[in-house]
């Protein structure tokens, strides 16, 4: 406590936010709940990451030194400007009303933020971040999956959140992967994260893969679901020729940020 006698008034207030909700919040969050304006909170924020107390994401902070200094964090700031142009055109095909899911991958947390402009939505997750960007926005009804949480991925896992995954139909599925191998297909790094992607998918109509350039031709331990399960994946940039022409064999459309789809 003799830390926060260094810290202003409304400094305490929105660290004191920011501990209520776990740790991390975004800035939209933080004005709301504080009364003020983005700017006032993005001001306060700046102040106390030059004093350590906090560190600055895309879209909000978290605290320094806790549990809630997961991997997730760091992640999302990479390649950010790619992620979101992923973001942007996954969701250019969603429309008020649909049932969707989205895991945990740091790609997704971008296709939330795009979600706020719509509406009705009936998301099932089990990302604390996408559940907190999109709860009590524009009549959606929000479903966070329990389970095991993982602290690096802000997210449940496990036995519990593949049977409640089960419990829908999802009109669309949004999943991440950690890589995308023309031999192997679409691999993870965490066995748990793999095994629920592969329940999620025969619970949806359609199941698209968000995932940026950086990721393809990359190896991780765990293979999921096969590559033929797989609708479209959204990316920022074409993959060189021989991943490509691999995801067409896989019957798999490549969608870009332009409109129109790209031809493998």
């Amino acid at each position: 406590m003799a830390e926060d006698t260094k810290h202003s008034y409304r400094e305490l207030e929105l660290l004191d936010a920011i501990r209520r909700v776990g740790g991390f919040a975004k800035n939209s969050d933080l004005a709301g709940a504080l009364g003020v304006s983005e700017e006032t909170v993005r001001r306060t924020i700046k102040s106390l990451s030059k004093s350590g107390a906090v560190a600055r994401v895309h879209g909000g902070a978290y605290l320094v030194g806790t549990q809630s200094d997961p991997s997730f964090f760091r992640r999302i700031e990479q390649y950010a400007r790619e992620k979101r142009m992923v973001a942007k055109a996954l969701v250019r095909d969603v429309a008020d009303g649909m049932t969707l899911f989205l895991d945990v991958g740091s790609t997704t947390a971008f296709v939330a933020e795009e979600l706020r402009a719509r509406g009705k939505l009936s998301i099932t997750t089990n990302s604390v971040q996408v559940a907190q960007t999109l709860v009590g926005h524009n009549d959606n009804r929000v479903y966070l999956l329990g389970g095991e949480m993982q602290v690096d991925e802000l997210g449940a896992f496990g036995h519990v959140a593949e049977q409640q995954a089960r419990n829908f139909c999802y009109d669309l599925a949004v999943l991440s992967a950690d890589a995308l191998h023309p031999k192997y297909g679409f691999l993870y790094l965490n066995r748990a994260e793999a095994d629920l992607a592969s329940v999620v998918i025969d619970c949806a109509d359609t199941t698209v893969v968000a995932m940026t350039h950086h990721k393809f031709g990359a190896k991780a331990p765990h293979q999921s679901f096969l590559p033929e399960k797989i609708d479209h994946v959204v990316v920022d940039q074409m993959p060189d020729r021989i991943l490509a022409r691999q995801m067409s064999s896989w019957g798999i459309t490549l969608v870009s940020d332009h409109k129109e789809l790209l031809e493998c």
